[in-house]
């Protein structure tokens, strides 16, 4: 969007607008696009306020009601941190003391809005003008939060009485690229993380798929899941990471209103060889059991599938592969929601175990009439895409199958998801 065109929608009669479309369907979009040309509104407004109506549709599922009331770009709604987890961000800020963060990377003030919604002064700079206009609309409930629209690493944090700084750089090139290299990241993830030497409280957003090695090693990383989705990983200085340097695992699960949080913890810095306790030493491999779990995505990139087979009580199936098998269903504050924790892993009831086959798997789901299969998998070359379209299935009943490595040999575990706590027993058949 042009500052022309967003004038345009700032307007008294565009803001109108925008607040009288109705849900945005996609199916009804054209429609109402002509019917808002036929009523002679502007078509560079009527556009920009069905493309708003868009993406505060798309940007519910991260920020809820919020979205309604916001200005958003289509890389703001993809970059945008999901206010559950903005939050969280917060109070790690408010917890170290902090009374002022300065937003680096505003964005259109995802993070900022939640910053300033604990009673945080803010200073949000964003260097897109459009995007800087966004954020300050977005933030026009706040008085204690001040955007610019200039590069957050031109702030002189001292002069503005900054004590914690806060980023979220870019992670895609303008063509919608994915970047994975940090020192292409906008800013740079150097130039980011070397401001602790000004402001000790510092933390910066990256990606998921961020590599362990060169992580600095006197930061908290921290990766974070919501509902089993792995969003985001967290790099935490100073006071920001009062429990010191380490690897760590947040699981958020959403049920009903609320939230329920595990948190899963190396002691061990980012790249170091120092001995942590005994779940950070290689878990026991061992055969397949009656129950099989394949850890939250979380935990699985922070590398403590180690501690997630202690504390499910059960062993891996390779060294190598995040799947932990156990002789008897894993402890249920570990797995049930119902314990008041976010389930550390996914479980399934183990039914079969066989060598991998296609022909093989073909007449053994023909047999039993499955025409429907959800094929996961670690540790082999198969897709299931291609899977599926060489077993060629018909039949009423659907199988969930685990493409995976035991003991070197490819094999395929036919199991049924654990939905609930089970009685103690069962195993193959």
């Amino acid at each position: 969007m042009d500052p022309a065109t967003l004038s345009k929608l700032l307007s008294p009669d565009g803001w109108a607008l925008l607040a009288a479309l109705p849900p945005y369907d996609e199916k009804q979009a054209m429609a109402l696009s002509m019917r808002l040309r036929d009523q002679g509104v502007d078509p560079d407004l009527a556009a920009a306020a069905l493309t708003q109506s868009r993406l505060r549709a798309k940007a519910r599922a991260k920020l809820g009601d919020f979205a309604d009331g916001m200005l958003f770009t289509p890389d703001g709604v993809e970059q945008a941190t999901r206010l559950i987890v903005a939050a969280l961000h917060a109070r790690r800020y408010l917890a170290a003391g902090v009374t002022k963060v300065a937003d680096l990377t505003c964005g259109v003030g995802a993070d900022a809005l939640a910053f300033a919604g604990v009673g945080l002064r803010v200073l949000a700079a964003e260097i897109d003008e459009v995007t800087a206009a966004m954020a300050t609309m977005n933030l026009r409930h706040f008085p204690e939060a001040e955007v610019r629209h200039t590069d957050g690493l031109s702030l002189d944090l001292a002069a503005e009485g900054v004590d914690g700084v806060y980023a979220d750089p870019a992670r895609r090139t303008r063509g919608g690229k994915r970047v994975f290299d940090p020192k292409d990241y906008a800013p740079p993830l150097d130039a980011v993380w070397a401001l602790r030497a000004q402001a000790p409280a510092v933390g910066i957003k990256v990606g998921p798929g961020i590599a362990h090695q060169g992580l600095p090693a006197d930061a908290e990383t921290q990766w974070v899941s919501v509902d089993g989705d792995v969003v985001e990983a967290g790099l935490w200085f100073g006071p920001l990471a009062p429990q010191g340097p380490g690897r760590s695992a947040l699981l958020l699960h959403t049920r009903g209103a609320g939230t329920l949080t595990r948190t899963l913890r190396s002691p061990v810095p980012v790249g170091a060889h120092a001995a942590g306790p005994a779940y950070d030493q290689a878990p026991p491999v061992g055969p397949v059991g009656g129950y099989v779990y394949e850890p939250d995505g979380a935990v699985i990139r922070a590398g403590l599938v180690g501690q997630a087979a202690h504390d499910l009580g059960g062993r891996l199936l390779d060294a190598t592969i995040a799947y932990v098998t156990t002789d008897q269903p894993a402890p249920a504050d570990a797995v049930d929601p119902a314990s008041g924790q976010a389930p550390l892993a996914t479980g399934f009831r183990v039914l079969d175990v066989m060598p991998f086959g296609v022909k093989r798997l073909k007449s053994y789901l023909r047999e039993r009439d499955v025409g429907r299969v959800t094929i996961k998998k670690r540790g082999t070359a198969v897709t299931p895409e291609a899977l599926r379209a060489q077993l060629s299935l018909h039949g009423p009943r659907e199988a969930t199958l685990i493409l995976t490595r035991v003991a070197d040999a490819q094999k395929v575990l036919v199991v049924e998801p654990i939905t609930h706590t089970e009685p103690r027993g069962g195993g193959p058949r």
